[in-house]
């Protein structure tokens, strides 16, 4: 037969499941602006009826309720969601980076411009014009002179601050490297948390969300996958267990581990040498800069050996990454490699090509003219790039205006060299030396378009994505206010009951057997 404290123990069961459920309410409420966290929802059951199945069990009308329990804690999220939200975070930190990277040159290249490499040019090619009029006049060859240092100078100039900026790109590099092994290991550092409360049939949903926070910021540096490993013992089926993490290669290699429970991997960004990417970009010019080489991946440990230093370790080559994902990738893309690949390089190398095709051809045609002292054979310019280019003449008399041995009134050397202005050449594509110029400039900023647009649509998107996810999973005041006030009174309900309850029983023990007393 029922007992008789059957309906305090249904009641009491009551109270302490909305009194959980008020708990996680205030839990939700207190981290309504904690980034990262997913509202939580207490799963309510029923508990098994009365009477249970047997042989001799008594006969009832029917299965009578015993009360509420509460089943699990769940945060509420949607996975697919989640690596849709993932995905778009690889392309967004991609083109984020790679508007970066050229809104930085177009800063540096700042054309048009009072004070650029095209100016210079129209500079220096306006003061042959007073020389042609004035052959004779060595203020004019003086200006001239100045004029062209001034071209040099600018040359220099535009080569040492993409370096400096390069250089600073491969900081970045290094930089975002040791952030993605720092994550990797603060994920570990969770899995090891996680493996040790959910043996014990507990739901870390906290240590989800800060997990979850983790893998949302690593998919902005480089793309990776997930899997579960459930952790055995008494936990739960909804226990989503210690997670792994895996780098797949775009060509097909095997995957790379970089997260296995506890156990993480550690990585380091190298160049061509063998060596870490640094700022040290001085020596491009000269043949002994070495660009991106690969990112070395060590065997996972707890904790791993520095793939610096040695220890097992695989290396991911450019052409293994997977293209336009995440901004380690746009960084690399920026700083150079692959045999001078790259936005910097081979912006670099334009500017070299054009430097050393001006210094060339006007030195040729130079040198084929006289001075006012009748020298002859004479270079203007020194240098084969943008680096050393340099005006190495310093007499205006040694200036070779004239054509002709003896003729300080003749010209025609120095209208040879005005006329090169607008002389195609075939080192620059067919262009004059302005216009292969100005088509660098042009090339930069539809590239710096189509980053800007490419990164607008991913960050319009990325949005969506994430405004879908926080309709499911962030926390609404409004909706928590109307549980609270769902709960609270559910937990006063019962709380009514068990009072009803101790009045009965009162009369039942108290008030029966007492009869004409």
């Amino acid at each position: 037969m029922r007992s008789t404290f059957m309906g305090l123990e249904t009641n009491k069961r009551g109270l302490f499941t909305q009194q959980t459920a008020l708990y996680t309410t205030g839990h939700n409420i207190s981290n309504a602006n904690t980034l990262g966290y997913s509202r939580q929802r207490v799963n309510m059951q029923a508990t098994p009826g009365f009477p249970t199945a047997g042989l001799n069990q008594p006969i009832y009308p029917g299965h009578l309720g015993t009360g509420v329990e509460a089943g699990s804690i769940k945060r509420i999220r949607d996975e697919f969601i989640d690596r849709q939200y993932r995905q778009e975070t690889n392309k967004l930190g991609y083109w984020e980076s790679a508007t970066k990277s050229i809104s930085q040159m177009e800063d540096i290249m700042s054309e048009p411009s009072e004070f650029g490499i095209n100016q210079s040019f129209t500079d220096f090619w306006k003061s042959m014009e007073d020389v042609i009029d004035n052959p004779k006049d060595t203020a004019g060859r003086q200006v001239l002179i100045a004029k062209g240092k001034t071209l040099a100078e600018s040359f220099n100039y535009m080569d040492r601050q993409l370096k400096l900026i390069q250089g600073n790109i491969g900081n970045e590099i290094s930089v975002t490297t040791d952030k993605v092994s720092s994550i990797l290991k603060q994920i570990a550092h969770i899995n090891k948390q996680i493996q040790a409360v959910e043996p014990n049939g507990y739901i870390p949903n906290d240590l989800y969300d800060a997990r979850d926070l983790l893998v949302d910021e690593l998919n902005t540096h480089i793309p990776v996958s997930i899997s579960w490993q459930k952790s055995g013992g008494m936990a739960k089926d909804i226990a989503e267990g210690s997670m792994t993490i895996t780098y797949v290669p775009a060509d097909g290699s095997a995957p790379v581990k970089l997260v296995d429970g506890k156990e993480y991997a550690k990585l380091a960004t190298v160049d061509t040498s063998g060596n870490r990417v640094d700022s040290d970009v001085d020596n491009l010019t000269t043949g002994g800069f070495t660009e991106f080489g690969g990112i070395r991946i060590s065997a996972i440990g707890e904790p791993p050996t520095d793939p610096l230093t040695g220890g097992t370790y695989t290396t991911i080559a450019y052409n293994q990454m997977e293209p336009s994902k995440g901004s380690l990738h746009s960084l690399i893309d920026a700083y150079g490699h692959s045999g001078g690949q790259g936005i910097y390089p081979e912006m670099l190398a334009d500017l070299d090509r054009l430097a050393n095709e001006f210094i060339t051809t006007f030195n040729t045609q130079h040198r084929a003219g006289y001075g006012l002292d009748n020298s002859t054979n004479n270079n203007f310019f020194t240098g084969t790039t943008a680096r050393d280019f340099q005006v190495v003449i310093t007499d205006p008399k040694q200036v070779a205006v004239s054509s002709a041995l003896g003729e300080e009134g003749n010209n025609n050397n120095m209208r040879e060299l005005a006329k090169l202005q607008s002389d195609p050449r075939a080192a620059l594509n067919q262009g004059t030396f302005q216009g292969f110029y100005k088509s660098l400039v042009g090339d930069l900023a539809v590239t710096g378009q189509e980053a800007e647009r490419n990164a607008f649509n991913s960050k319009t998107l990325h949005l969506q994505i994430s405004n879908n996810r926080d309709s499911m999973s962030s926390v609404s005041l409004d909706e928590e206010m109307t549980n609270m006030i769902s709960f609270q009174q559910a937990y006063n309900a019962n709380a009514r009951m068990i009072t009803v309850v101790d009045e009965t029983l009162d009369k039942i023990i108290n008030g029966m057997g007492r009869v004409g007393l």
